[in-house]
């Protein structure tokens, strides 16, 4: 899988977020960046994010993702 496809698909799942994706073909990490993360747990970020791709990873066409979420302003804060 590519790193390009899989930001379309958090993107397409997190409209408005900023995606950056980082790998190797089986292992990514992703940086997302998003609103919606607003008020939410850092558990319940990383459920949001692989709610995106839940189908690549049950095919097994994505192996690993690792995750660090953020809002605009932990973002901006350097929390990044």
């Amino acid at each position: 899988m590519e790193t390009e496809n899989i930001e379309a698909l958090i993107r397409a799942g997190l409209p408005g977020a900023e995606v950056k994706v980082t790998g190797d073909g089986r292992h990514f990490e992703a940086v997302v960046v998003s609103d919606a993360f607003a008020g939410k747990s850092l558990i319940q970020k990383h459920r949001m994010v692989m709610e995106t791709v839940k189908a690549q990873i049950a095919s097994d066409e994505l192996h690993a993702l690792s995750i660090k979420a953020f809002t605009p302003e932990e973002w901006a804060a350097g929390q990044g």
